[in-house]
């Protein structure tokens, strides 16, 4: 084989050697399957964010996708009052309960624990953005086995275009920050964070037992 061809061969499988080693691990979803969770308790989220609205904000959204991912969610409003009916209104608190305590309570298969970790709009130099990233795990309330955890984001720049003008994007920035500071564009994004967390999807969320998909 001609010197310069074997150089060649020999850059383009390191090449793809090194993109493989670059891949995503899949998720190992042993304990998941043999819990095989049909009902889930979410518990209020730990808001490591400045923004005071980010707890109720990704609660509120954060049943949808986990029903339509084929789970049954026990109604957010009902497990809120029966933690405040019995003094606990702090997530930090709520979140380190005893999972046999939990279980005998609710009945829920499986617990959702999320904590927040950025909410809110910011204002960086030349740009404006609102973002909401969430981690979340989901425990087995019967063995304490960890059967899911994962992280997602989302930001109100994701689909916005590019503006080369310096004096444009300092002006864009600020009217940016204002609006979806004005908007509460934080819940909005927070949707879209619960939404790409809580779905089923490839090393996320299996889809549950009451899922057409599954």
């Amino acid at each position: 084989m001609h010197l310069k061809t074997l150089s060649s061969t020999i850059l383009l499988t390191a090449f793809l050697t090194g993109c493989a080693t670059q891949e995503v691990q899949p998720y190992d979803y042993t304990e998941y399957k043999k819990s095989n969770p049909t009902s889930i308790l979410i518990m209020p989220p730990i808001n490591d964010s400045v923004d005071v609205n980010a707890s109720n904000s990704v609660l509120a959204q954060s049943t949808f996708p986990l029903a339509e991912s084929g789970y049954y969610v026990l109604p957010v409003a009902l497990t809120q009052e029966t933690f405040q009916n019995n003094g606990l209104t702090e997530p930090q608190e709520i979140q380190s309960l005893p999972i046999q305590k939990l279980y005998e309570i609710f009945g829920a298969d499986a617990g959702l624990y999320i904590k927040i970790t950025d909410y809110g709009t910011k204002y960086i130099v030349i740009s404006s953005q609102t973002i909401v990233t969430a981690e979340a795990r989901l425990v087995d309330l019967k063995t304490g086995a960890l059967l899911w955890q994962g992280k997602a984001t989302a930001s109100s720049q994701e689909q916005k275009g590019t503006n080369t003008s310096l004096v444009g994007m300092l002006v864009s920035a600020v009217v940016d920050q204002i609006v979806d500071t004005a908007s509460e564009r934080g819940h909005q994004i927070a949707g879209i964070t619960t939404f790409r967390l809580l779905t089923a999807k490839p090393n996320g969320i299996l889809h549950g037992p009451l899922s057409q998909l599954k």
